[in-house]
């Protein structure tokens, strides 16, 4: 009783204290036209989108529905979330007038806005039209649902509104492993408050629905059915509402959890609804500035709306779970959790477009997380909300952990953050060479490729070590610990000769996928013989049994690199920058032809001649499965290696190939398998795209701990004009204006700290630099002019 008077109290003093010409609900569907919506495909209405807070989000169907989804937990990974439980396999809804009745399951559109979305629903034969509206405050344990339903027919009609909630309290993934137990769901409904309350019936999981007190709502039994898996419940309610001709309304519905109490849910849900128009426009107005933080202006329209919808994409995936921690997923529907790699490559591109919050919580999250299962440097490879943890750790996740700390500290110049975790990478690097059978510095096991037998010395991990070293040795200088600097730095350089030596294959113009005994590349061939021809390749089984039979030749103890599978992490010599220039350009060139109009194979065996034409659904295997995957990252790898190389306009054809996923399936967003496969949005997708974008074309190489900025544009062809806004690096923001016209190249840089050098660097090739017009003298270096300035503004010239 006392829950119920509290929760009214609430309701009945924001009820009188808005008294506002305007509803709050109206005025969130009049602000829909100032934000930036993107309408989906009819042939897309039946698959995934998202809306998301950083503790809920809700996923469903574009067309309004919400089937059973995923396969982590299968057919449960859909609905609505408050991590560690799901609290809804969803809802349904629907309209009844003059015995005309209809369920708000069949969308004629869907619109994704950056962080809300409408469903439309047309009915002619009942004279309505509905709209639904969702979106998740941040902070807050609930959501909200707005259906504006307008009237219009000629004459004025009376209907009943029907709304069910479909309950489904259970644990995340993995949630056995800590105690979390899944029960039925209880339901019970308070005729003072009007609110039902879904209770897990082992555990204190609770989720409360209702509406606002102006609208009389009672139970019913009636309403749109789902089937959906699980051990849930569901409930609702009904109203009669009248519309004159052309008359609207708008009939909120409120949804919120608990992990703790039943009060703390319902006062969720007082908090939902007496906040409801503040917490929109703090939202609107935080990803107003989303939006503007390394905002570009290029040539090309597509490729920049992409990149901008990226940073809403990479803010969806954000999930703060109290007693674990605050961090971005790796995607959704099914890794709602969290990775080291993933967070990994992320973060390098995150930092560039000035997430410090989110970059510094979720480091702090893997690497506590990692310390409490490892304890030893190693860093996790995947750990479920509830913080259990499924992989303790690839090899490759612990040096990327290294360069990612490295990539951090460039853009911040933070040296708390330096010494805080860099304990962590000297004991991270130790346990590394542990796993160095034969002192070559390579260690054998697990990279990104996880292929089963594919644990040799890996090219992935020994490309990534190289790195680790060559980035540790940089801090550990910083850091005061010459010594220990002169030896990560002995490694690297031993690492880079290794990789450009063992691991180079010139028959096949490509790096090696592993270095191996014959014996166990033998082992493996037989393995990809068989996926190459059920995949009906022929060429690439034609060149595996080629292979074969040279293997059969060598002694089987006989160890060197090996070519079988034409994996993507070839690549990532380039990608680092560490491959000899001559093999460099024959390895890009190779790379090439593993792809199709959307971008790189994750397995070049996969490819056919046909790929070149690929430009449709992707079809996976009745089991998940990234068999004949196009992805991503290994696209985002391939164009950062092309620029590393100086291939810029390479480098843009990749970007294209990847935009050309943006929107195909979920507008506004990025498949993790192009175009529409897998996770419906993926978070390295920032790293494949702001690395590119703002290190390499724009050329913005932070040194925030010397309080200097390296700029050296590297733009494609095409692009005569660019621009970027308010980047962020340490307590310094930077704009940059770029003009290539008429053999006449004009870079501009605003700053607002007018103390930091700016130092702008230009190709050789252009003879004549001005500053301010007046033509000035500068040194060279690696074949560019560099000109060093400070102040608020500086402008250079060069003329060729």
């Amino acid at each position: 009783m006392r829950h119920s008077v509290l929760f009214l109290t609430v309701l009945i003093a924001v009820s009188f204290s808005c008294q506002t010409p305007l509803s709050p609900e109206s005025e969130i569907f009049d602000s829909l036209q100032t934000l930036n919506g993107l309408s989906g495909k009819k042939d897309y209405l039946a698959s995934p989108f998202v809306s998301a807070g950083d503790r809920v989000y809700l996923i469903g169907h574009q067309d309004g529905t919400f089937p059973d989804l995923g396969w982590h937990v299968e057919g449960e990974m859909g609905g609505i979330w408050l991590h560690p439980i799901k609290l809804m396999d969803g809802f349904t809804a629907s309209i009844e007038s003059e015995g005309n009745s209809f369920c708000l399951d069949k969308a004629s559109s869907f619109t994704n806005y950056p962080f809300a979305n409408v469903h439309r629903f047309d009915n002619p034969e009942s004279g309505i039209e509905v709209e639904r509206l969702q979106f998740v405050p941040d902070g807050k344990e609930g959501m909200t649902i707005l259906f504006r339903i307008k009237n219009v027919d000629t004459s004025a009609i009376t209907f009943e509104f029907t709304f069910r909630g479909y309950t489904d309290l259970m644990p995340v993934w993995l949630g056995d492993r800590t105690g979390m137990i899944d029960h039925p769901d209880d339901i019970s409904f308070d005729e003072m408050t009007k609110v039902f309350t879904g209770k897990d019936q082992g555990n204190d999981w609770f989720v409360v629905w209702g509406s606002s007190p102006e609208f009389q709502i009672n139970p019913t039994d009636q309403g749109c059915a789902m089937q959906p898996k699980g051990l849930g419940n569901n409930a609702g309610f009904s109203t009669t509402l009248s519309l004159e001709a052309g008359q609207e309304i708008i009939f909120p519905v409120f949804i919120a959890g608990s992990t703790e109490t039943e009060i703390k849910a319902l006062e969720n849900l007082a908090s939902l609804h007496e906040g409801i128009l503040t917490d929109w426009n703090s939202k609107k107005d935080r990803y107003s500035g989303l939006k503007t933080q390394a905002e570009i202006q290029i040539p090309d329209a597509e490729l920049q709306l992409a990149f901008e919808w990226i940073k809403y994409n990479t803010d969806w995936l954000v999930r703060d779970v109290p007693g674990v921690g605050r961090g971005f997923g790796a995607g959704l529907q099914d890794y709602p959790w969290w990775f080291g790699v993933d967070s990994e490559y992320t973060i390098k591109g995150l930092i560039a477009t000035g997430r410090k919050d989110l970059v510094y919580s979720t480091i702090e999250l893997i690497h506590s997380l990692s310390e409490k299962e490892n304890g030893n440097g190693k860093i996790v490879h995947e750990v479920s909300t509830n913080g259990a943890v499924f992989n303790p750790g690839n090899l490759n996740e612990t040096p990327q952990f290294a360069s990612m700390i490295w990539e951090v500290y460039r853009w911040t110049g933070d040296r708390e953050f330096l010494e805080k975790y860099f304990p962590t990478i000297e004991k991270g690097l130790v346990w590394l060479l542990e796993n160095d059978s034969d002192g070559n510095l390579v260690p054998d096991g697990y990279g990104m490729m996880e292929i089963h037998g594919l644990e040799s010395e890996m090219i992935d991990v020994a490309v990534y070590s190289q790195k680790a070293f060559s980035d540790a040795s940089q801090m550990a200088e910083i850091l005061g610990k010459t010594d220990l600097a002169k030896d990560y730095q002995s490694k690297a350089d031993a690492l880079k000769a290794t990789i450009n030596s063992d691991f180079w294959v010139p028959e096949f113009g490509s790096y090696a996928d592993f270095i191996g005994t014959a014996e166990d590349a033998l082992t493996l061939i037989d393995g990809a013989i068989i996926r190459a021809d059920t995949l009906n390749k022929p060429w690439a089984v034609e060149e595996l049994k080629a292979t074969k039979a040279k293997l059969s030749t060598y002694p089987k103890t006989q160890k060197q690199g090996f070519v079988l599978y034409h994996n993507w992490v070839v690549n990532t010599p380039m990608e680092m920058g560490i491959a000899d220039p001559e093999k460099a350009k024959i390895a890009l060139e190779t790379g090439r032809k593993y792809t199709n109009p959307f971008g790189m194979f994750v397995t070049g065996i996969d490819r056919d001649e046909a790929a070149a034409n690929e430009d449709g659904s992707f079809t996976g295997s009745k089991m998940f499965s990234y068999t004949g995957a196009v992805m991503t990252l290994p696209t985002g790898v391939q164009s950062i290696g092309e620029n590393k190389y100086g291939n810029p306009d390479a480098a843009l054809d990749y970007l294209k190939r990847m935009t050309r996923s943006f929107g195909f399936a979920l507008p506004g967003s990025i498949y993790e398998v192009s175009p529409d496969y897998g996770m419906f949005t993926q978070a390295w997708n920032m790293y494949s795209f702001a690395v590119p974008l703002i290190t390499q074309f724009f050329g913005i190489q932070p040194d925030a701990g010397n309080r200097v900025i390296y700029i050296r544009p590297q733009m494609p062809t095409d692009w005569e004009e660019a621009s970027i806004q308010k980047v962020i690096i340490g307590d310094n923001e930077i704009s940059l204006t770029y003009v290539d016209k008429s053999g006449v190249r004009a870079i501009e840089v605003d700053q607002t700290q007018s103390k930091w050098g700016i130092s702008i660097e230009i190709p050789e090739e252009f003879k004549k630099v001005k500053v301010l017009g007046k033509e000035v003298s500068s040194d060279t270096k690696d074949g560019y002019r560099r000109i060093l300035m400070t102040g608020k503004k500086m402008r250079v010239e060069a003329e060729k």
